[in-house]
């Protein structure tokens, strides 16, 4: 089936575009844009370079702005995948939702009134389970946001690796967090991953914490062969700031 997959770059969409191409004709990627640092239907640290990452993957992307206003979201989400199908010719939507019934509902009533099949593979995905697949499939994941009490300043820009994941789920049982993120505790973004032509090299940052929340900004970031050299065999590659 044709597929486009709602893209945040983090690595509950990364993941479930992974699992997608295993049986699906993936067309496009779909990222929207959100002015709301706290909507409800959009991840929105690093969103903007969700472009370096379909360059990475070499996938055609679709990019739509909004304010964040939860009516209004919900109508330029429709319009990014009305124009997906008419560009693309998608016949469905892949999504990341793992357990947020707000999310995964609304999608799929706008799937509904476009006439596409929502596919969701990781719903209900136990959490634990979801973050060592990403590790046994060696995707490369770092945090850039943060907000439980428990997670500090010293997360943001930390890779998720063998040693970070047990600390999460040291926390999950002292503090009683989401391992995964899923009560907005943590944000990610992805640089590498089994499907990657390429990889992501972050090289500027800035942090902002404040408290028990914290955001990383990327400020510069280049897409560079897996080995380390800049572009295809070894070419400078494009050079992007947000």
């Amino acid at each position: 089936m044709r597929l486009g997959v709602l893209f945040s770059g983090g690595k509950d969409s990364c993941l479930a575009y992974h699992k997608a191409t295993k049986f699906h004709d993936v067309r496009c990627l779909l990222t929207m844009e959100s002015d709301n640092p706290d909507s409800y239907m959009f991840h929105t640290p690093t969103i903007t370079w969700t472009h370096l990452q379909a360059q990475a993957l070499d996938v055609p992307l679709l990019t739509r702005r909004t304010d964040g206003e939860k009516e209004s979201e919900l109508a330029d989400l429709e319009g990014l995948m009305a124009q997906a199908q008419d560009e693309f010719d998608i016949q469905g939507i892949v999504t990341g939702a793992v357990a947020s019934v707000y999310q995964s509902t609304r999608v799929q009533r706008i799937c509904a009134d476009l006439g596409l099949w929502c596919f969701n593979p990781l719903w209900q995905y136990p959490q634990k389970a979801l973050l060592e697949d990403l590790l046994q499939d060696e995707f490369e994941i770092i945090v850039v946001g943060v907000a439980a009490e428990s997670l500090d300043g010293s997360w943001l820009g930390r890779k998720l690796d063998g040693e970070a994941l047990q600390e999460l789920l040291d926390l999950e049982r002292e503090w009683g967090i989401n391992p995964a993120g899923e009560g907005g505790e943590l944000e990610t973004f992805v640089t590498n991953g089994p499907l990657f032509r390429q990889a992501i090299h972050i090289q500027r940052t800035s942090k902002r914490f404040d408290r028990d929340s914290g955001v990383l900004e990327i400020l510069e970031a280049v897409v560079a062969d897996k080995n380390g050299s800049d572009g295809p065999m070894g070419r400078p590659s494009r050079r992007s700031r947000s």
